[in-house]
């Protein structure tokens, strides 16, 4: 899939302008208990949850296969670390507090690639840390298969919602999921 990486960020832009909230994959990240110091964005895209989750304070990085979205990422904030790279090879040699799949990272993957990109993201999961993502159901890749591949991994439910605000998850029949998987 080709990107237009500034396209993308405008929509955003625009969205924040006419008053919408666009940071609550940030604010969920924050909430998370406990609050991670350390957060991996992956599938990061132009950066808009990673930049945020910065102007907090925490330590970030963030990984996204596609250059034009990087490009738009690193001309917003070039003091964060930007990594060009496939989710479901990355070695980045270091673990995270939280790894954040934010804005349908799962299904913006190369079919058959499911598992190899959670397990990619499970590795930078430091203990005790939790893997975050949130993808609209429907679209070929189940809960089902998700918590499979997660289990694969090392990881565990812990918490699901239907929404970044925490909604509660109706269980089958939804449209979204937000899930929190940890070491």
């Amino acid at each position: 899939m080709n990107w237009d990486g500034d396209a993308y960020q405008a929509r955003f832009d625009a969205l924040a302008a006419s008053g919408h909230d666009v940071h609550g994959e940030a604010a969920f990240a924050r909430s998370l208990d406990p609050v991670p110091a350390s957060v991996l964005d992956a599938g990061c895209g132009t950066g808009r949850v990673a930049i945020e989750l910065a102007r907090h304070g925490l330590d970030v990085v963030g990984v996204d296969l596609d250059p034009s979205m990087l490009a738009a990422a690193r001309q917003a904030a070039p003091g964060i670390e930007w990594i060009e790279h496939d989710l479901a090879t990355l070695d980045l040699g270091r673990t995270f507090d939280a790894v954040i799949m934010a804005g349908n990272v799962p299904l913006f993957t190369a079919p058959g690639t499911h598992a190899a990109v959670v397990a990619g993201c499970a590795r930078h999961v430091g203990a005790g840390g939790a893997l975050v993502a949130g993808f609209q159901l429907g679209r070929g890749y189940s809960v089902a298969d998700y918590d499979e591949h997660c289990a694969a991994a090392g990881l565990q439910l812990a918490e699901r919602f239907a929404t970044w605000d925490r909604d509660p998850y109706p269980g089958p029949g939804g449209d979204y999921v937000v899930s929190v998987h940890r070491r």
